[in-house]
């Protein structure tokens, strides 16, 4: 067939592309416009093979191979198909396992079926020659770009160059359309602008009664490891004291902590300081709830899930919209979650009622907005820890869509 096939190692090309700009390899030192790099893509490869594309394979790796907000963004495009390896750590580093065996299969197979009269194949790694070779022994033109490289030498197989029937090289004029570098240098974009609702979470202040409990819970646990006889050791204080010093205790509170503060039988306590309350955006263990079934406020109960206002229609109409136009940002999701909870409400008064809640949301609806994130492959484990990171803008983005309504909803009619 008269057409071509673009194979992209997707770490090799972003790879590459930030040893050009950034000075190392971490994809995370550029921010990339993958609209506009498929679409030099496709005009680069039809004007080397003289052919029509017929479709751009995209090879990443991801952790678990669940497809992150960029494969998400990728497998809409026309003309794309998005194929995951898996992106496993070790020694401190992250490395593909299965990319290069999916891209041998996909061009044995292309080859072997004629689907197509040339092959661009966008990689550095040697382990594709075999393939390279089949392709070109069922009489397939190979093409094997290149991205130009930091230190002017090649970044690519020397098997694979000599191997090609023709080479061309990606350099910086042809990168920086789609790529650009995070710092402040002089062929780097501007740092993205600070979110002001996450920034207020992660920098809200702590009461020092917080504190205080927390110590305080720190000092019993110590108290009950001495008497059962598994006590660590202790540290020396500010003045040259001994003070016990727990293994397992962490200098910001949590929100049992400062639902602690008023002891058994007390008069209810004034509430915390709202300051205090934006580091956490579940209201779980911050009140004594009613003995109700659920152990839920009132307040709390009253407010339908999501999943309790969706239909099985709008389930499907969700679902497509998800994989078609949300694209995963941490943000947006939070948003796109509390668009569809306020259009779905019978009673408009619910999102006053959760607006006066802020920054707790009820737990049953912040668990079912969390699960809802993990569909994007958010919530993963990075660097062995939950990223917390995510979780706040997630939450930050849901708070923005209710305030926009709430706000709208206050205001006078006529205004």
């Amino acid at each position: 067939m008269d057409r071509c096939v673009v194979l992209v190692d997707a770490g090799y090309l972003l790879g590459a592309a930030a040893s050009l700009l950034a000075g190392e390899p971490a994809r995370s030192r550029i921010t990339v416009d993958h609209a506009a790099l498929i679409q030099g893509l496709r005009e680069r490869a039809e004007a080397d093979t003289q052919q029509p594309l017929l479709r751009i394979y995209w090879f990443d790796g991801a952790p678990d191979r669940v497809p992150q907000p960029e494969h998400r963004r990728l497998r809409v495009m026309p003309r794309v198909t998005v194929r995951l390896g898996a992106l496993t750590r070790s020694d401190g580093r992250w490395a593909q396992k299965g990319v290069d065996a999916a891209m041998h299969a996909e061009l044995t197979e292309l080859a072997r079926n004629r689907a197509c009269s040339d092959v661009v194949l966008v990689t550095g790694d040697g382990d594709l020659l075999p393939g390279l070779m089949s392709a070109k022994e069922h009489g397939v033109a190979v093409h094997l770009w290149a991205v130009q490289a930091a230190d002017g030498d090649y970044n690519q197989s020397e098997d694979l160059v000599a191997e090609a029937d023709e080479r061309r090289v990606l350099d910086r004029a042809w990168i920086t359309q789609a790529v650009r570098a995070r710092d402040l240098t002089g062929i780097c974009a501007p740092a993205p602008a600070p979110r002001p609702e996450i920034a207020a979470i992660l920098s809200a202040p702590l009461p020092e009664s917080a504190l205080a409990a927390s110590a305080e819970r720190a000092a019993e646990a110590q108290a009950a490891a001495v008497r059962n006889g598994t006590a660590p050791a202790e540290a020396p204080s500010e003045n040259g004291a001994s003070v016990p010093a727990p293994s397992g205790v962490k200098g910001v509170p949590t929100p049992k902590d400062l639902a602690s503060l008023r002891g058994p039988g007390a008069a209810p306590a004034a509430p915390p300081p709202a300051s205090a309350t934006l580091r956490w955006s579940s209201d779980k263990g911050w009140v004594e709830r009613p003995g109700s079934a659920l152990g839920e406020s009132p307040e709390t109960a009253s407010l339908p899930t999501l999943a309790q206002l969706t239909s099985a229609e709008q389930r499907w109409a969700d679902r497509e919209e998800d994989i078609t136009t949300v694209g995963g940002d941490p943000y947006e999701v939070g948003q796109v979650f509390a668009r569809r909870w306020m259009e779905r409400l019978p009673e408009p008064s619910h999102v006053q009622k959760l607006s006066t809640m802020y920054p707790r949301i009820p737990h049953r609806i912040d668990g079912e907005l969390l699960r809802y994130a993990a569909r994007f492959g958010l919530l993963a484990h990075k660097d062995d820890q939950i990223d917390e990171h995510d979780r706040y803008a997630i939450r930050a983005g849901f708070w923005r869509e209710i305030d926009v309504r709430a706000a709208a909803e206050r205001q006078p009619a006529g205004e």
